[in-house]
């Protein structure tokens, strides 16, 4: 039997993000690819985001679900300093 889970890298870790399906905003845990099946005859994997909200509380959702929130850039590069502007 293989592992039921792997971390997987992400670009948005440890920024802040926003769940697109429930417009709740919240800090990147970690994205993990999950065996979410319920029978060991069939594996269905799945990249889930661990999200953990202003209460403290995680929630999870599909990493494709992810976005940068809207008063973080979408890259670094895209960063531009407010003083210049």
């Amino acid at each position: 039997m293989s592992e039921q889970y792997e971390y997987v890298p992400h670009r948005l870790l440890r920024r802040r993000v926003r769940d697109i399906a429930s417009g709740v905003e919240g800090v990147l845990m970690a994205v993990i690819n999950e065996n979410v099946s319920d029978t060991a005859a069939q594996e269905r994997w799945m990249e889930l985001a661990y999200i953990r909200g202003a209460s403290g509380r995680e929630f999870t959702n599909a990493a494709t679900n992810v976005q940068p929130a809207p008063d973080q850039p979408e890259t670094a590069s895209g960063r531009r300093d407010q003083r210049s502007a």
